[in-house]
Protein backbone atom coordinates (compact mmCIF):
# COMPACT_ATOMS: atom_id res chain seq x y z
CA UNK A 1 0.00 0.00 0.00
CA UNK A 2 1.09 3.66 -0.71
CA UNK A 3 2.96 5.77 2.19
CA UNK A 4 1.00 8.55 3.36
CA UNK A 5 3.40 10.93 1.86
CA UNK A 6 2.96 9.55 -1.01
CA UNK A 7 -0.39 10.85 -1.56
CA UNK A 8 -0.11 14.35 -0.57
CA UNK A 9 -0.29 17.38 -2.80
CA UNK A 10 1.95 17.38 -5.81
CA UNK A 11 4.07 19.71 -7.07
CA UNK A 12 3.42 20.20 -11.36
CA UNK A 13 6.09 20.14 -13.03
CA UNK A 14 7.57 20.26 -16.68
CA UNK A 15 5.57 17.39 -18.42
CA UNK A 16 3.21 17.79 -20.69
CA UNK A 17 1.63 15.90 -23.83
CA UNK A 18 3.39 17.38 -25.84
CA UNK A 19 6.19 19.78 -23.75
CA UNK A 20 8.68 17.46 -21.34
CA UNK A 21 12.01 18.74 -19.62
CA UNK A 22 13.65 15.43 -19.06
CA UNK A 23 16.30 15.20 -16.50
CA UNK A 24 19.15 12.52 -16.69
CA UNK A 25 21.17 13.39 -13.94
CA UNK A 26 22.49 11.00 -10.79
CA UNK A 27 20.43 8.03 -10.24
CA UNK A 28 17.08 9.21 -9.72
CA UNK A 29 16.27 10.37 -12.88
CA UNK A 30 13.18 11.95 -13.99
CA UNK A 31 11.38 14.78 -15.01
CA UNK A 32 12.58 18.17 -13.72
CA UNK A 33 10.13 20.36 -11.50
CA UNK A 34 9.14 23.80 -12.73
CA UNK A 35 7.63 25.07 -9.80
CA UNK A 36 4.85 27.32 -10.65
CA UNK A 37 4.01 30.63 -9.13
CA UNK A 38 0.66 29.63 -7.69
CA UNK A 39 -0.15 26.17 -6.67
CA UNK A 40 -3.45 24.22 -8.32
CA UNK A 41 -5.75 23.78 -5.63
CA UNK A 42 -5.74 20.19 -4.32
CA UNK A 43 -8.89 18.54 -2.75
CA UNK A 44 -8.29 15.30 -0.25
CA UNK A 45 -11.28 12.95 0.48
CA UNK A 46 -9.59 10.47 2.29
CA UNK A 47 -12.07 7.14 2.05
CA UNK A 48 -12.75 7.77 -1.73
CA UNK A 49 -9.04 8.11 -2.66
CA UNK A 50 -8.41 5.16 -0.73
CA UNK A 51 -10.70 3.13 -2.83
CA UNK A 52 -9.36 4.63 -6.27
CA UNK A 53 -5.92 4.19 -4.90
CA UNK A 54 -6.76 0.46 -4.29
CA UNK A 55 -8.66 -0.24 -7.57
CA UNK A 56 -5.57 1.13 -8.93
CA UNK A 57 -3.07 -1.10 -7.24
CA UNK A 58 -5.44 -4.35 -8.32
CA UNK A 59 -5.18 -3.59 -12.03
CA UNK A 60 -1.63 -2.08 -12.26
CA UNK A 61 -0.56 -5.84 -10.66
CA UNK A 62 -2.61 -7.53 -12.77
CA UNK A 63 -1.22 -5.52 -15.73
CA UNK A 64 2.12 -7.32 -16.08
CA UNK A 65 4.20 -3.99 -16.66
CA UNK A 66 3.90 -2.87 -13.35
CA UNK A 67 7.12 -3.15 -11.87
CA UNK A 68 6.38 -1.84 -8.42
CA UNK A 69 9.63 -0.19 -6.32
CA UNK A 70 12.57 -0.02 -7.96
CA UNK A 71 14.75 2.87 -9.32
CA UNK A 72 15.80 4.81 -11.79
CA UNK A 73 18.97 3.27 -12.24
CA UNK A 74 16.91 -0.47 -11.82
CA UNK A 75 14.65 0.80 -14.58
CA UNK A 76 17.31 1.66 -16.96
CA UNK A 77 18.59 -1.84 -16.75
CA UNK A 78 14.98 -2.99 -17.33
CA UNK A 79 14.96 -1.17 -20.80
CA UNK A 80 18.27 -0.40 -21.79
CA UNK A 81 17.83 -3.53 -24.08
CA UNK A 82 14.47 -2.99 -24.96
CA UNK A 83 13.24 -1.79 -28.29
CA UNK A 84 12.00 2.47 -28.96
CA UNK A 85 8.64 2.48 -27.45
CA UNK A 86 8.99 -0.26 -24.80
CA UNK A 87 7.64 0.95 -20.82
CA UNK A 88 6.68 0.22 -17.83
CA UNK A 89 5.30 1.88 -14.73
CA UNK A 90 6.89 1.66 -11.21
CA UNK A 91 6.92 3.24 -7.99
CA UNK A 92 7.99 6.79 -8.01
CA UNK A 93 10.94 7.38 -6.08
CA UNK A 94 10.00 11.45 -5.50
CA UNK A 95 7.70 11.42 -2.05
CA UNK A 96 4.89 13.03 -3.66
CA UNK A 97 4.08 11.15 -6.56
CA UNK A 98 2.78 7.80 -6.35
CA UNK A 99 4.18 6.39 -9.83
CA UNK A 100 6.67 6.58 -12.76
CA UNK A 101 6.37 6.14 -16.27
CA UNK A 102 9.45 4.62 -17.53
CA UNK A 103 10.18 4.60 -21.18
CA UNK A 104 13.13 3.83 -23.96
CA UNK A 105 13.49 6.09 -26.17
CA UNK A 106 16.22 6.42 -29.13
CA UNK A 107 18.81 8.01 -26.65
CA UNK A 108 17.76 5.73 -23.83
CA UNK A 109 15.23 5.32 -20.92
CA UNK A 110 13.57 8.74 -19.62
CA UNK A 111 11.22 8.96 -16.71
CA UNK A 112 7.78 10.54 -16.57
CA UNK A 113 6.15 11.41 -13.27
CA UNK A 114 2.13 10.43 -13.11
CA UNK A 115 0.38 13.03 -10.97
CA UNK A 116 -2.85 11.90 -8.94
CA UNK A 117 -5.62 14.51 -7.72
CA UNK A 118 -8.81 13.75 -6.77
CA UNK A 119 -9.21 10.36 -8.37
CA UNK A 120 -7.31 11.06 -11.71
CA UNK A 121 -4.20 10.67 -13.30
CA UNK A 122 -2.33 12.29 -15.66
CA UNK A 123 1.14 13.23 -17.12
CA UNK A 124 3.09 15.70 -14.96
CA UNK A 125 2.77 18.73 -16.17
CA UNK A 126 3.54 22.55 -15.87
CA UNK A 127 1.04 24.82 -14.24
CA UNK A 128 -0.25 27.11 -17.26
CA UNK A 129 -1.00 24.06 -19.87
CA UNK A 130 -1.66 21.35 -16.65
CA UNK A 131 -5.97 22.38 -17.05
CA UNK A 132 -6.12 21.35 -20.32
CA UNK A 133 -4.07 17.88 -20.47
CA UNK A 134 -6.58 14.60 -19.93
CA UNK A 135 -7.09 12.76 -17.07
CA UNK A 136 -7.99 9.39 -15.99
CA UNK A 137 -9.82 7.12 -13.78
CA UNK A 138 -7.58 4.52 -13.70
CA UNK A 139 -3.62 4.62 -14.45
CA UNK A 140 -4.16 1.86 -17.47
CA UNK A 141 -6.66 4.13 -18.94
CA UNK A 142 -3.77 6.82 -19.45
CA UNK A 143 -1.17 4.24 -20.73
CA UNK A 144 -3.82 3.07 -22.80
CA UNK A 145 -4.48 6.20 -24.33
CA UNK A 146 -1.03 7.21 -25.04
CA UNK A 147 -0.34 3.81 -26.63
CA UNK A 148 -1.18 2.69 -30.39
CA UNK A 149 -2.96 -0.65 -29.79
CA UNK A 150 -5.07 -0.96 -32.74
CA UNK A 151 -3.43 -2.03 -35.92
CA UNK A 152 -4.17 0.52 -38.55
CA UNK A 153 -5.85 2.92 -36.18
CA UNK A 154 -4.65 6.50 -37.17
CA UNK A 155 -4.60 9.04 -34.15
CA UNK A 156 -3.44 12.71 -33.14
CA UNK A 157 0.16 12.65 -32.64
CA UNK A 158 -0.37 14.67 -29.37
CA UNK A 159 -2.74 12.06 -28.47
CA UNK A 160 0.12 9.39 -28.58
CA UNK A 161 3.08 10.65 -28.52
CA UNK A 162 5.01 12.93 -26.20
CA UNK A 163 7.86 15.66 -26.94
CA UNK A 164 11.15 16.76 -24.64
CA UNK A 165 10.76 20.38 -25.01
CA UNK A 166 14.33 20.71 -23.99
CA UNK A 167 16.18 17.76 -25.93
CA UNK A 168 14.07 17.05 -28.14
CA UNK A 169 13.26 13.21 -27.37
CA UNK A 170 10.57 11.73 -28.95
CA UNK A 171 8.87 9.46 -26.27
CA UNK A 172 6.65 6.98 -27.86
CA UNK A 173 4.29 4.26 -26.28
CA UNK A 174 4.62 1.46 -28.33
CA UNK A 175 4.34 -2.28 -25.85
CA UNK A 176 4.80 -2.77 -21.98
CA UNK A 177 8.18 -4.89 -20.63
CA UNK A 178 6.64 -7.21 -18.58
CA UNK A 179 8.16 -8.21 -15.45
CA UNK A 180 9.87 -11.66 -16.12
CA UNK A 181 8.30 -13.14 -13.00
CA UNK A 182 4.80 -11.20 -13.97
CA UNK A 183 4.23 -12.22 -17.31
CA UNK A 184 0.66 -12.54 -17.83
CA UNK A 185 -1.06 -15.48 -18.18
CA UNK A 186 -2.63 -16.63 -21.69
CA UNK A 187 -6.40 -15.98 -20.19
CA UNK A 188 -5.02 -12.43 -19.59
CA UNK A 189 -3.89 -12.09 -23.37
CA UNK A 190 -6.75 -13.07 -24.46
CA UNK A 191 -8.76 -10.78 -22.36
CA UNK A 192 -6.57 -8.18 -23.86
CA UNK A 193 -7.43 -9.41 -27.42
CA UNK A 194 -11.43 -9.18 -26.31
CA UNK A 195 -10.83 -5.79 -24.64
CA UNK A 196 -9.51 -4.33 -28.45
CA UNK A 197 -12.29 -5.67 -30.42
CA UNK A 198 -15.47 -4.68 -28.51
CA UNK A 199 -16.25 -1.91 -25.74
CA UNK A 200 -19.83 -4.14 -25.02
CA UNK A 201 -18.66 -6.76 -23.06
CA UNK A 202 -21.99 -7.15 -21.41
CA UNK A 203 -23.18 -8.15 -25.41
CA UNK A 204 -20.50 -11.13 -25.29
CA UNK A 205 -22.65 -14.25 -25.17
CA UNK A 206 -20.44 -15.62 -22.34
CA UNK A 207 -21.21 -17.68 -19.67
CA UNK A 208 -21.28 -15.04 -16.46
CA UNK A 209 -18.02 -16.08 -14.67
CA UNK A 210 -16.39 -15.11 -18.04
CA UNK A 211 -18.05 -12.02 -18.61
CA UNK A 212 -16.87 -11.14 -14.87
CA UNK A 213 -13.55 -11.85 -15.74
CA UNK A 214 -13.44 -9.75 -18.90
CA UNK A 215 -14.80 -6.73 -16.40
CA UNK A 216 -12.68 -7.42 -13.67
CA UNK A 217 -9.59 -5.46 -15.90
CA UNK A 218 -11.65 -3.53 -19.20
CA UNK A 219 -8.32 -2.22 -20.42
CA UNK A 220 -6.71 -2.82 -23.64
CA UNK A 221 -2.99 -2.58 -22.68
Amino acid sequence: MPTTKALMPEPPSGMVASHTSAQNEGDESEVQQVQPSQAAPFSWAPAEDLRFITTTFQYLHTSGWYWGSMTASEARDALIGASEGSFLVRDSSHPLYLFTLSVQTWRGPTNVRIEYDSGRFRLDSSFPVRSSLLSFSALPSLVQHYTSTSQGEERIAEEHHMVSKDNGILLKLRKPLYRPQGFPTLQHLTRLTINRHTDCLTQLPLPRPLLLYLQEYPFQV
